[in-house]
């Protein structure tokens, strides 16, 4: 060693083992041949240790507050090396063994206890030479990392794509590359999965429409911007569209061969990267708080992708049926499902709610439009946080005049098994289905038509109970868990018809045969339960005077409603249907959650 050279850590490291282990040896000997200390004692601090009752985590030496080792106890005071051999020579360690029989009795630390103290120091001053040796290599391995990264970013530096306006490329969006191989083209989008290898870099990007496979070579990935590259980060790429080699897949099966390139906005790595904030196993509260994120993943883009096939589907479906699609309010001054699940708000000084439904809206365009229908929101205040259950949903409603009772549970068949039939047929959704539902089937026809009082039936015959394990009996409300059951057992959709008078709104028509029961309506598919509920509408004004009068609803603010009976009455029908539950029922998932852009339930408003 130089004459200056100051010794590594290491170095002093294994100094300090080395002279630790010859004070061990001197002192193994302590009680036996060390000459007996002849020191005032009386001034030094003095220690308890509880074998049982004592904390090294907690505890401060106090005799109300022990540690539980004499090592902790020893290494409390901040020792120093040469105090190691005779560790107790500035403290008095004060003991209390577990199988003491006067457990208030205090002794002081034993010869053999200060000899075993002596062995457990030695091993606590070997473990921290060893970790000061780790942290000297660990540091100098960080710095010769810090200094090789600090020299390829000056490298980096001097490496400058060009974009080359000499050479033609066509701006495009990803879903139209396949059509375009041989060219050269320019896209722009967001680093999804991001693939770094020593002579190539291969990113799968996506701009919403559909992803592509790019290749990145030679200076392209020598570049500052390809050393801060990182998932989710937006990049404008430039190149060739190529086919994919045979034996090899890509989405499109084709590539862009990337020949400039750039970022357009980073996103962060290291411990805000993206892919470490959401995890398989991530709690959901943590998820809902980071559905902004969480959107961008596979299956939650797949999601909202088929949504939006469904709605478009549920359009086309009415437009070949002529049914008019109007838009009614959402802010509201009367209710339809009754009060307990209204949202009110204060409207320029007077109540008024959000709306539950825009059915009666509905209704009152029959005349003029004909058979019409909505899609648009409704909100139930609902205190229920089961898994198919909102706060907020889409509501699809439609109201079609002049039909019987069988007109609309045909009309509502058809319309399921159209939107079922056209999904299946569309290349995007139908692929999607097939990955998340892959034992999906389209249901077939007729559905299956069910008495409510045969229902009850059902549920007793087959050990389905109510909560309190009762049996059923004609009058009950039957709960979610059981109806949905029932339809998981039948597994086919059910349509549930002729619910009792009370059970049901005020404005459902009577069964003349029976009029405590309605012509009413609910469709159960399985795994989800009841996705659609509809009823023909009482259409005599004085059948629903009585109806506002039976409610306790006064039939004053309604009056809007009420006229429709006045004015040409006729028979006439409806249904709203949750958008969500029938997304989850297509798409097999757990809870109608994931089937809503930004889910609000219970206690949950945000983001």
């Amino acid at each position: 060693m130089a004459e200056n050279a100051q010794p590594t850590i290491a170095e002093q490291a294994q100094d300090v083992a080395s002279k630790l282990a010859t004070s061990v040896a001197d002192t193994l000997n302590f009680g036996e041949k060390a000459p007996k200390e002849d020191v005032d004692r009386s001034g030094l601090p003095i220690l308890y240790i509880d074998e049982k009752a004592g904390s090294d985590e907690t505890g401060s030496g106090a005799e109300l507050s022990p540690f539980s080792t004499p090592l902790k106890a020893y290494q409390s005071i901040k020792p120093t090396i040469e105090n190691d051999s005779n560790p107790t020579q500035n403290v008095i360690l004060m003991i209390r063994k577990s199988d003491s029989v006067e457990r208030n009795e205090w002794i002081e630390l034993s010869t053999s206890g200060k000899k075993k103290l002596v062995k457990n120091i030695s091993g606590w001053r070997k473990s921290q030479a060893k970790l000061l040796a780790e942290g000297e290599k660990l540091q100098k391995d960080k710095l010769e990392k810090d200094e090789k990264e600090r020299k390829r970013r000056e490298e980096a530096k001097n490496i400058i794509l060009v974009d080359d306006e000499s050479k033609e490329s066509k701006k495009t969006k990803i879903y139209a590359v396949p059509e375009l191989v041989g060219s050269r083209v320019r896209i722009q989008g967001w680093v999804h999965r991001f693939r770094p290898q020593k002579t190539n870099y291969f990113l799968v990007v996506r701009d919403g429409t559909a992803m592509l496979q790019c290749i990145l070579t030679g200076d392209c990935i020598k570049t500052l911007d390809a050393l801060d590259l990182t998932t989710e980060s937006t990049v404008e790429l430039v190149g060739t569209i190529e086919k994919v080699k045979q034996g090899q897949t890509a989405p499109g099966g084709v590539e862009l061969l990337v020949d400039y390139w750039k970022i357009l906005g980073k996103a962060p790595g290291g411990s805000d990267a993206f892919e470490g904030r959401l995890q398989q196993d991530t709690d959901a509260s943590i998820r809902a708080d980071l559905r902004h994120l969480e959107l961008r993943g596979e299956t939650a883009t797949s999601v909202m992708r088929v949504r939006a096939l469904l709605l478009r589907a549920f359009r086309d479906a009415f437009h070949k049926r002529r049914i008019t699609e109007v838009t009614p309010p959402c802010m509201v001054q009367t209710s339809v499902e009754g009060g307990s699940t209204l949202f009110e708000f204060d409207y320029y000084g007077a109540p008024a709610y959000l709306t539950q439904s825009s059915q009666l809206y509905l209704e009152t365009v029959l005349p003029s439009l004909g058979d019409v229908y909505c899609i648009q929101e409704s909100f139930r205040a609902e205190k229920s946080l089961t898994r198919r259950h909102l706060s907020e949903y889409t509501h699809l409603e439609a109201e079609l005049v002049f039909i019987k009772f069988k007109d609309l549970l045909d009309h509502l068949e058809d319309m399921i098994c159209d939107v079922v039939e056209i999904l299946l047929n569309d290349p995007v959704s139908s692929e999607i289905i097939k990955t998340l539902n892959p034992d999906f089937q389209p249901p077939s026809r007729p559905f299956m038509r069910m008495d409510y009082r045969d229902a009850i039936t059902y549920l007793n015959e087959n050990g389905i109970t109510k909560e309190d394990g009762s049996e059923h009996v004609v009058g009950d409300d039957i709960a979610e868990a059981a109806e949905r059951k029932m339809t998981d057992q039948i597994n086919r959709p059910i349509m549930l018809i002729h619910f009792p008078k009370l059970l049901k709104a005020f404005y459902m028509q009577p069964l003349e045969s029976a009029p405590d029961f309605t012509e009413s309506v609910d469709v159960l598919l399985p795994n989800v339960g009841e996705v659609v509920g509809g009823s023909m509408r009482i259409t005599d004004y004085d059948t629903l005077m009585a109806a506002y009068k039976r409610e306790g609803i006064p039939s004053d603010p309604y009056y809007w409603f009420t006229d429709q009976r006045k004015y040409g009455t006729t028979e006439h029908g409806g249904y709203g249907l949750g958008v969500e539950r029938f997304l989850a029922w297509l798409l097999n998932r757990w809870t109608v959650r994931e089937c809503s852009l930004y889910p609000r339930w219970m206690g949950r408003a945000t983001p």
